[in-house]
């Protein structure tokens, strides 16, 4: 189905075409995350559509991350669809019946990391590899703590995964995800944590999106201090500067984002399994420690930038 895709893509001209923000220098087939969405759609009909609001939000969000991706959308158009689609995930996931106000809160926090995770995707091998790990722990808790997701459909995302980073996680890229699947995957890991979060009330969990939680917010901070347009594309990320400013290699890069988010992830799930009611403050430091490590290595590398 991926390279089907190659096909399409290539007969229309879905390509990223390098400019002054990006951090590759090569016009390459945009948009191979669709695999993440047709990866939930081949799970659907061959065992059942077991969260039929949940589809309908991520073919939604799929559908207008795609388009944007051939011909680029109003920012109020795709935030409109994204708040559609996540308040039909809310539905789904029940957060109404417990109080509108969870649902607002939800609705804010959802919102904000649908798009960090988006920001986020700008080198080779990040968002598969990142996504990789936080679905391996996962399905780590759908195993051995909690059933979170029918039998099979982590596996299967973690398939789809597989398939784009044999292409993605490259020195030369063969494609990228574009915003297609930046967005699908961030809503299906949105789908598992808010299952898991419904069925415990362990928000905790949220610690398996922590790095990428620190290097977006606290990029947006920086940003809102410099009086930016937070909605426009930069090279202010730590990923960014290192494999910019640093000059080191993306593949690295990806793994050191991959290697840091197992290592919280394995904590907690050990934490999980054998101390449960320490997982909030096992959570905690966790951030504190991502946040000391983050600040020392931003201030290092930010410099290089504004030397230019």
């Amino acid at each position: 189905m991926e390279n089907i895709y190659f096909k399409i893509a290539e007969r229309y001209k879905i390509m990223d075409i390098p400019n002054e923000r990006s951090s590759h220098h090569t016009i390459t087939l945009r948009g191979g995350g669709v695999i993440f969405y047709l990866g939930v759609l081949v799970y659907g009909l061959t065992f059942g559509f077991f969260a039929p609001w949940f589809l309908c939000g991520l073919t939604l969000v799929a559908v207008v991350s795609f388009m944007d991706d051939m011909h680029p959308l109003s920012a109020k158009l795709r935030l409109l669809v994204q708040t559609f689609a996540l308040l039909l995930l809310l539905l789904q996931l029940g957060v109404h019946e417990v109080s509108w106000g969870y649902v607002i809160v939800a609705l804010f926090v959802c919102l904000a990391i649908l798009n960090i995770y988006n920001f986020m995707d700008g080198i080779n091998g990040i968002t598969g590899g990142y996504s990789l790990v936080v679905l391996l722990a996962l399905w780590g808790i759908n195993a051995w703590v909690i059933q979170i997701a029918p039998a099979g459909f982590i596996p299967v995302v973690i398939l789809s995964l597989l398939v784009f980073n044999f292409y993605n996680f490259r020195t030369r890229a063969r494609c990228f995800s574009g915003d297609v699947g930046a967005v699908a995957i961030a809503f299906i890991l949105l789908f598992l944590l808010g299952t898991f979060i419904m069925r415990t009330g362990e928000i905790s969990v949220l610690i398996l999106l922590g790095v990428y939680g620190v290097d977006g917010v606290l990029t947006i901070i920086h940003r809102l201090m410099l009086k930016e347009n937070i909605g426009q594309p930069h090279r202010k990320h730590l990923y960014q500067l290192l494999a910019n400013e640093a000059k080191i290699p993306h593949l690295s890069v990806s793994f050191f984002y991959m290697a840091t988010q197992a290592l919280v992830g394995g904590g907690y799930l050990l934490v999980l399994k054998c101390a449960p009611a320490y997982t909030l403050f096992y959570a905690i430091v966790s951030l504190v420690v991502l946040v000391a490590v983050y600040l020392p290595l931003r201030r290092k590398y930010y410099a290089l930038l504004e030397e230019k």
